[in-house]
Order: structure tokens, then sequence, then C-alpha cells
């Protein structure tokens, strides 16, 4: 069983930067992902991390979003940069087993944490 736990949303104004962080038990999994949910749109994905290190971002958040994680604080974290309004939305932490481990692919994705709100404001 994999448990989830994110933490670090919040309010800022367009152009700052938050940090996301989600702690997990176990964080050793082949694949780990932020994803995204706005009011009234669909689930996107934002970012993944293979237990490789490789990573994959959706276009609208390269450059400014990074994706890590931290073995030993068994952490995974997502630093936003250069925040715009239309990255409000809730933010999940998730986590899968299986190939492959893409933003696009999110029904591989089995455990999914609780969430973080992220709202910037112009």
């Amino acid at each position: 069983q994999v448990q989830l736990v994110e933490s670090g949303g919040g309010s800022v104004q367009a152009g700052g930067s938050l940090r996301l962080s989600c702690a997990a038990s176990p964080l050793y999994i082949y694949c780990m992902g932020w994803f995204r949910q706005a009011p009234g749109k669909e689930r996107e994905g934002v970012a993944t991390i293979r237990s490789d290190g490789s990573t994959t971002y959706t276009d609208s958040v390269k450059g400014r979003f990074t994706i890590s994680k931290d073995n030993a604080k068994n952490t995974l974290y997502l630093q936003m940069h250069s925040l715009k309004p239309d990255d409000t939305a809730m933010y999940y932490c998730a986590a899968a087993g299986l190939p492959p481990c893409d933003y696009a692919a999110p029904g591989v994705f089995k455990y999914w944490g609780q969430g973080t709100q992220v709202t910037v404001s112009l």
C-alpha cells in the first residue's frame, strides 16, 4: 500500500513561486507524478519522474516547473516558478507501479494523495 500526503499549496501573486511536497510511503516506486484539476476542468497531467530519474512535463509548465524527489526524505517535490493564474488548481501527487511513466497517461496511476490547493492571482 502506498500512502501519499501533499503539502505546500497556497495563494501567490502571478510571477511568484511555490514548492509542493508529497510525503510518500514507500517512495521507491516505479513512477510518481503531479496532476492538477481546476474547477470545471478535467484533470491534467503536470509532470512525472521515473525511478531512474527521467522526467516528463506538459508543455504549459516546461521551463517553469521542476519535479524532483529526495529518496532519503521519502519526498516528491514540484518546484513552481513564474506562476500564472492558469496554474490555479488542486494539485495531486500520484504513484504508479507500471509503465508508461508519463503525464499524459493518468490511467496507470493507482495511488493518489488528497490534494493541495494552489491559487495564483493577478
